[in-house]
């Protein structure tokens, strides 16, 4: 591993100049254009479309009866998406909150409050078709077509694993017969430099090469005053995607493979305040105290396949393969602190982690084409997943705890839709897919080391096996070219799981009820979309103490409503240009009862026999019932706006600069209510930049968080995570 990493530099040299010689070999930048590009005075460009392919067609987002947010690629450093976490900024109704190993996606506060790795995603997200596993998501986004985020359940196309919404991302793909790319050099705060690019080469009349890489490595914002000088949070990443694309007459195969990997030196977290280890907190913003060698280590490899062909008559048979192979490795200074502050029960708790996930899918569509009253889109699918989970705990116990859980999950499914416009302006639609999931589970907790150094197995071991109906039903009205009308019922469902020892949690389920409309004013200037949505949700997962483990269990805690309306606007006006996203979320819990994790000593494993009167090593827990309360992980209100103002200086050149805003709500992280420990407060962010085009180049200063705020972005334990400090810097782009 230390090999990998000290070959960082080299590597990245030698990806971008592989990329500079493909840069001669074009002989010439383009052309620039030999007109002056218009004043705002003179012309006000309507804001582009964009189109979206999260229903198998290519559709504009305007006409598509969902509520979504679409980001094009060429908008994703303008707006500071640079990651997927980033998308919350952009996304009104959307939270990703830190939690160590995973990041918990929630849209309206549906999504995925736990991170055990028994419990399944409630927001799905898609690379180029393929479904992602929640392990080794945080990669840079580099070389993308477009981004789009679906709120409320997609039972019928997305299936389970959708009860929040959908998340897709897809690349950019090869073009046949351009030869052509791009080249971007950052530079900024904490030695942050990225270099990322891509070259187009067409081979023939009908394939297509594209190769994409991305090299990025920033210091840590933080100083440790421990005694090994961790550097969490620090980056060292490195991503490469090759790409081809043939096409002959109907028939087109796409085929992607890509490697990213990645460290950060561990994670950067702080006891919560009042807690077990709190005194370990540090007073200065960016200090941390630890006194395990940390680390974080992650790598993910990911190969598709897409054939699709279409006859004469227009109909698609589509298909698409995938394989993902993902691993991380990480260790942990569990307490967050510092002995010589704090002393814990057993002396220094750290936590060594390795998983891996393995994921083969398969998925087949036949498509209608939709110039006829009647289309439609089947479609089967398959997924299984091979995870494996390796932690070693030292300091939780008086006695070392390995946990080695592996599970093996398959997902099927089958699915129709079917529209049909009843008059050129009112169409009915109507989908349903059946989802089955099976998991198998083995290994165990392994008290006092791992075999044959145990002297208690708690097995890991059980089977469980669930599906569900789910699906839509809309009617679509179009009065005339620049307004849409939607209504529609939809059911979502994440399916259960194995509850070790010998336990299962049941599935989660949701109806959605929603209204909106999509209009276009003033020439097409103005384009906005409104939605108002009532959810009925039950049987929500989450993970709490057992009190006959002493771990951590998933269990079904409670119902829910959820409703609200969200609002969105985009405008080019005189040369300004506006984005602007609103939504409002009122959910409520139903009361629930459980174990107190934050009192003294819960984060210390006790043997399964404190359950039955056994003393050592036992202590009785507090429980806590909560009144009804908000769903978890879900703001009231979210907003964000971005401005920006295209001022033409002729010959191809203009400036723009460009300020953006986001809001995220105060929301709850556990459903104790308790506010000094669960309550993650209201925060805003502004980022900015400003822009020099000139023909195929540009220059662009940015700065991001510039107000210096120093929020909290999510937990995991007893810890907290905090917001990335005010950073600068300068991108310089061309392309050819």
């Amino acid at each position: 591993m230390l090999q990998i990493h000290g070959n960082f530099r080299a590597h990245a040299a030698a990806s971008l100049g592989a990329m500079a010689l493909a840069l001669v070999g074009t002989n010439a930048f383009a052309q620039a254009a030999t007109e002056a590009a218009p004043t705002p005075a003179q012309a006000s460009p309507a804001p582009g479309e964009i189109v979206v392919t999260a229903q198998r067609r290519s559709e504009s987002s305007q006409k598509v009866a969902i509520a979504l947010t679409a980001v094009g690629g060429d908008q994703l450093t303008q707006k500071a998406v640079l990651v997927q976490r980033d998308l919350q900024n952009v996304a009104p109704g959307l939270t990703i909150t830190k939690a160590g190993l995973t990041e918990s996606i929630n849209i309206r506060g549906i999504g995925l409050s736990s991170g055990s790795p028994q419990v399944a995603n409630g927001v799905a997200t898609y690379v180029d078709g393929l479904f992602q596993p929640p392990i080794a998501q945080s990669f840079d986004l580099y070389d993308i077509q477009s981004i789009e985020v679906l709120r409320g359940p997609q039972g019928t196309l997305v299936g389970s694993n959708s009860t929040g919404g959908a998340i897709f991302i897809n690349s950019k793909r090869p073009k046949l017969g351009d030869l052509g790319g791009d080249v971007t050099a950052e530079y900024g705060s904490y030695n942050n430099v990225r270099l990322n690019g891509a070259i187009n080469v067409p081979v023939g009349d009908n394939l297509a090469l594209r190769f994409a890489t991305n090299q990025h490595w920033r210091d840590s914002y933080y100083t440790d005053l421990g005694p090994y000088k961790n550097q969490p949070d620090s980056l060292k990443e490195h991503d490469e995607r090759l790409s081809a694309l043939y096409q002959s007459g109907g028939f087109t195969a796409y085929w992607k493979g890509e490697l990213a990997q990645k460290s950060t030196g561990g994670y950067a977290y702080q006891p919560i305040a009042g807690t077990q280890f709190a005194a370990g907190r540090q007073a200065t913003p960016y200090e941390l105290n630890y006194d395990t060698k940390t680390a974080n280590f992650e790598r993910a490899f990911t190969t598709a396949l897409e054939l699709k062909y279409q006859t004469p008559g227009g109909l698609v048979v589509r298909s698409v393969s995938g394989y993902q192979n993902k691993r991380v490795w990480n260790v942990y200074d569990l307490d967050g602190a510092n002995l010589a502050q704090v002393a814990g029960p057993f002396g220094a708790q750290y936590e060594d982690q390795y998983v891996r996930e393995k994921e083969y899918s398969q998925e087949i569509n036949i498509i209608s084409p939709d110039s006829k009253p009647l289309n439609f889109i089947l479609g089967g699918y398959y997924q299984h997943n091979d995870i494996d989970v390796l932690l070693h705990y030292t300091g939780t116990a008086p006695f070392p705890i390995v946990v080695n859980p592996m599970n093996s999950k398959t997902t099927l499914g089958a699915f129709a839709q079917v529209n049909y416009r009843i008059t050129e302006k009112l169409e009915i639609q109507a989908g349903a897919r059946y989802s089955h999931y099976h998991v198998d589970g083995t290994g165990g907790v392994y008290l006092g080391g791992p075999p044959p150094s145990a002297f208690l197995t708690i097995p890991q071991t059980g089977t469980e096996a669930d599906g569900r109906m789910t699906g839509k039903i809309a009617l679509n009205y179009k009065p005339d070219a620049d307004n849409m009308l939607y209504v529609f019922a939809a059911r979502g469902y994440k399916p259960g799981g194995i509850n070790p020892p010998g336990g299962m949690f049941n599935p989660e389920t949701v109806w959605d009820f929603e209204a909106g409309w999509k209009s276009s004013f003033l020439d097409r200037h103005v384009r906005t979309q409104i939605g108002v949505f009532y959810n009925k949700y039950n049987n929500f997962q989450m993970d709490v103490i057992s009190p006959a483990s002493g771990q951590n269990g998933v269990v079904n805690l409670a119902n829910a409503t959820i409703k609200g309306f969200e609002g969105q606007l985009q405008a080019k006006l005189a040369g300004f240009g506006l984005d602007a996203g609103v939504s409002y979320v009122d959910s409520q819990l139903s009361s629930v009862t459980v174990i107190n994790k934050w009192q003294p000593g819960a984060a210390t494993a006790q043997l399964p026999a404190c359950a039955t009167g056994v003393t050592s090593n036992c202590f009785p827990y507090q429980f806590i019932t909560s009144d009804a309360g908000p769903n978890l992980l879900s703001p009231k209100w979210t907003w964000n706006a971005g401005l920006d103002y295209t001022y033409s200086l002729g010959e191809g050149r203009s400036i723009v600069p460009r300020v953006n805003y986001s809001y995220i709500g105060s929301q709850w992280a556990y459903v104790t209510y308790l506010p000094q420990f669960d309550l993650i407060n209201a925060r805003h962010l502004v980022n900015a930049s400003v822009t020099l085009n000139w023909d195929n180049f540009k220059v662009e200063l940015y700065g991001t968080n510039l107000t210096k705020e120093y929020f909290v972005t999510g937990q995991s334990g007893l810890n907290e995570f905090r917001t990335a400090p005010r950073e600068f810097g300068v991108r310089l782009g061309a392309k050819f």
